[in-house]
């Protein structure tokens, strides 16, 4: 299969695993799971699980891994430790449809700090792209209630996701940035012993404000379903298909968890999708066409 087929398929599945993770994390909630302790846990069993396959690349590239430290603990503050602790923290103040439509916004965000960080180029149309995807971002943010913007009285859920985007655009940018000889699940099980560290004290922090696990049925189908499917599927799905066609190319089909997220979110949480939400995604739409225009001659 040529590459690029290869990354379109990786990048459809990723998209679809991860608008049904912004599902299961509502119904965490729903189901009483702590989100800080959900994502903890969530990479604690990746990290187990993919050591046996991963621990003699990583310990015959130990050297390699120490001279980038810095690089490869950004990128799991950005993903493991930052992006699934704030999506689960969102999730529990503001609807899912609300989440995955500003999920939209990252291929902007990306193209915006790949320029910035010298990984590929910026244009006037993708400047203006950003800008038009930012105002739909803050419509939704703000049920489209101009006075919550000019009072900065915001749900604090969209708050939080809208952290989550920027966290997720940083990561795809500099995972282009530099070429290091790991191989995919490699990456991601050094990212999770990284991200782990930063994640314990969210762990305890949950657990001494009284956040306690309730072990049921529901619980493990949660935890199994972010283990597997949203982490270490979909982790290598994405970090191979950026390898194959950059940042850039791969976040465009991010464009379709609204399509597949929304859909769920209506039909599995009974959501509702406002007029709000269309003024929003209409203008994140126009700010993502205006993004991938060739640059004037």
């Amino acid at each position: 299969m040529p590459k690029k087929y290869l990354a379109y398929t990786l990048l459809i599945c990723t998209t679809l695993i991860w608008s049904v993770n912004f599902i299961i994390g509502k119904f965490a909630y729903l189901f009483e799971v702590p989100p800080l302790t959900l994502n903890f846990l969530r990479w604690t069993l990746v990290w187990l699980l993919l050591f046996p396959f991963t621990y003699k690349e990583i310990f015959s590239n130990i050297k390699l891994i120490k001279k980038n430290i810095i690089y490869l603990t950004i990128l799991a503050i950005t993903s493991v430790s930052a992006f699934n602790s704030l999506v689960y923290l969102a999730l529990n103040y503001t609807q899912a449809i609300d989440t995955i439509l500003m999920i939209s916004i990252i291929p902007v965000f990306v193209l915006f700090l790949s320029s910035i960080l010298g990984v590929e180029k910026f244009n006037f149309f993708q400047l203006i792209g950003l800008i038009v995807s930012f105002v739909g971002v803050l419509i939704i943010f703000s049920n489209a209630d101009l006075d919550k913007i000019l009072n900065l009285n915001f749900n604090i859920g969209n708050a939080w996701m809208l952290l989550a985007v920027f966290c997720w655009a940083l990561y795809s940018s500099l995972l282009k940035k530099k070429k290091l000889p790991f191989s995919t699940l490699g990456l991601v099980e050094i990212l999770a012993s990284i991200g782990l560290i930063f994640l314990i004290p969210q762990f305890i922090g949950e657990q001494m404000y009284g956040k306690e696990i309730k072990f049921n049925k529901a619980f493990f189908l949660i935890l199994s379903f972010v283990t597997l499917f949203a982490s270490i599927g979909a982790y290598y799905s994405w970090n191979k298909a950026i390898e194959l066609i950059g940042p850039n190319r791969a976040s465009i089909f991010l464009h379709l968890m609204p399509i597949f997220g929304v859909s769920l979110a209506i039909v599995l949480l009974k959501e509702s999708f406002q007029m709000y939400h269309f003024i929003g995604a209409t203008f994140i739409v126009t700010g993502i066409y205006l993004s991938n225009r060739k640059k004037y001659d």
